[in-house]
C-alpha cells in the first residue's frame, strides 16, 4: 500500500502535468492482476468430537475485463480448468455426495465441460498439476450442473460452498452471466 501511495504522490508532483492527466496516469499505474487465488471451505464437527473436518476448494480467480466468458474465454466443447493458472483443488476430510455421485474423502482436481446444451463438473483424481494438464483417464466422475442466467454479469469467477444444514448444501460456480450449481452432502 505504501508503494502505491508513493507512486500516486510522485505522479501528482510531476511539473506541468495537468490534474486530469495526473489522474489518468494514476489510473494507468493501478491495474489489477489477471487473477489471484481464492479459497472456500465448510467445516464440520462430529458429535462429541473436537476435531474439525472440512471440505475446501482452492482456485485461481480470473476476471472478465469486458470479455465474453461462456463461449469466449471459456470455450464450448473443451474441458476448462474451472478457474485460472494452477488446477482447482477439492480437498475433503469427509466422504461426500456431489450431484448424486459418491466422492470419497481425499484430494481431487475440478474441471468443467461447458457445452451449449449444459455444463458438467469433472472430479479428477490427478492433483498438483497446472490447470491445463488434464488427464481424462483419471476422472472419478462427470456431474451434470444446473445452469441459471444471471441478471447482472459477475466480473470475477467465484465458487461457493453454501451449507444448508445437516451436512448438506449447494456448490455454486459463477462467472459472467452464467451460474452453475449442484447439491452436495456429507455421507
Amino acid at each position: 500500500m505504501r508503494i502505491r501511495l508513493l507512486v500516486i504522490a510522485a505522479l501528482a508532483l510531476v511539473p506541468g502535468l495537468p490534474p486530469r492527466a495526473a489522474r489518468a496516469q494514476q489510473a494507468a499505474a493501478l491495474q489489477s492482476d489477471p487473477s489471484g487465488r481464492a479459497r472456500v471451505a465448510v467445516s464440520f464437527r462430529r458429535p462429541g468430537s473436537r476435531d474439525a473436518l472440512s471440505v475446501a476448494i482452492d482456485y485461481g480467480q480470473p476476471h472478465a475485463r469486458g470479455r465474453q466468458v461462456a463461449g469466449g474465454v471459456v470455450p464450448y466443447d473443451r474441458v476448462w480448468r474451472t478457474g485460472a493458472n494452477a488446477a482447482t483443488s477439492l480437498v475433503t476430510d469427509v466422504d461426500l455426495t456431489i450431484g448424486g455421485t459418491r466422492v470419497p474423502r481425499g484430494s481431487y482436481t475440478l474441471y468443467s465441460l461447458p457445452t451449449r446444451a449444459g455444463w458438467k463438473l469433472i472430479v479428477n483424481r490427478q492433483t498438483g498439476q497446472w490447470g491445463t494438464e488434464y488427464d481424462p483417464a483419471r476422472d472419478l466422475a462427470r456431474i451434470d450442473l444446473r445452469t441459471r442466467t444471471l441478471r447482472e454479469p459477475l466480473e470475477s469467477f467465484t465458487i461457493w460452498l453454501v451449507p444448508s444444514g445437516n451436512g448438506r448444501g449447494v456448490l455454486r460456480l459463477a462467472w459472467g452471466t452464467t451460474e452453475l450449481s449442484t447439491d452436495w452432502a456429507v455421507r
